[in-house]
């Protein structure tokens, strides 16, 4: 691994674990706000730490490429929604009775407020939810995308191509995954990101599945980026994941404690899909350990 790669690594997690912990530490004192500015901007750390790196932004291979590649536009639109789907339904199938018909905590999240006004329109939580995936499907990966390039520009645009000239792709996409999954982890251990802090196993657990997703994604993700030759279908499907996180706040609060299987698409039953896509791409691209 290069010089460059290693201080653009150095650069990137002292920043973004700075601007975590900052953030996390204010969500312990119920400041929100400044956690969520956190969140977002830590999104935009990799892109910027290519810059402070001094590696060349035109590395990045930004051109827009549409013609030709529309069937990797519908991948990167819809696929996370679809293997979502599927794990969170294979959840449902093993534990039948975690699936809260009364949506207890889609209305706590949805607040009195906004349950009174689903009321006063006459919409139930069935058309309210089907409302929500259709757009988690169609407009809202592209408005995600544009937070999501920060990291697609640095993770997939810059590090994954160094550490697969360096170690073959098969290595380079494990150690890529590997490396933005730790990237996460005081924001997971501090405030409970992804999956709380009363789950199985906390705190120790999350972190540890959170990683076997980031490589199997970040498979998914390298491939679009491959096949395209263009950074903003990635961050597409980034975006459609960051979009389609409905299934956990559809089982029952006694449930809560399981979001280390799932229903999301972290969890261990609920990635499957994931990981089983991820290991035919590698299986079709001849790639191996």
């Amino acid at each position: 691994m290069s010089k460059s790669i290693k201080k653009y690594l150095l650069i990137t997690f002292a920043i973004s674990w700075l601007l975590m912990i900052a953030g996390s530490l204010m969500y312990l004192k119920g400041n929100e706000v400044v956690y969520k500015i956190a969140l977002v901007l830590v999104m935009y750390v990799p892109l910027f730490a290519i810059l402070l790196a001094k590696i060349p932004v035109s590395q990045v291979k930004w051109k827009l490429k549409i013609k030709g590649h529309w069937k990797y536009l519908f991948m990167s639109l819809w696929a996370p929604g679809i293997l979502s789907t599927l794990g969170a339904l294979l959840f449902f199938l093993i534990f039948r009775n975690a699936f809260d018909p009364q949506y207890t905590t889609l209305k706590k999240l949805l607040g009195s407020a906004g349950v009174k006004q689903l009321n006063a329109s006459h919409m139930s939580m069935e058309m309210y939810l089907l409302i929500t995936i259709l757009q988690s499907m169609l407009y809202l990966p592209f408005m995600n995308m544009m937070a999501a390039i920060g990291e697609e520009a640095g993770w997939r645009g810059v590090l994954y191509p160094a550490l697969k000239n360096a170690y073959g792709t098969a290595k380079g996409r494990l150690f890529g995954g590997l490396i933005w999954g730790i990237w996460h982890f005081p924001i997971m251990i501090i405030a409970g990101y992804e999956y709380g802090k009363t789950y199985l196993g906390a705190p120790v657990l999350g972190p540890l599945v959170f990683c076997l997703f980031t490589i199997s994604f970040g498979i998914l993700l390298d491939y679009v980026y491959e096949k395209t030759d263009c950074i903003w279908f990635p961050a597409l499907m980034h975006g459609a994941l960051n979009a389609f996180t409905l299934f956990g706040y559809m089982v029952k609060p006694s449930y809560a404690q399981m979001s280390i299987l799932g229903p999301g698409q972290i969890g261990l039953i609920g990635m499957i899909p994931f990981l089983i896509t991820a290991f035919l791409i590698m299986k079709r691209s001849g790639d191996s350990l």
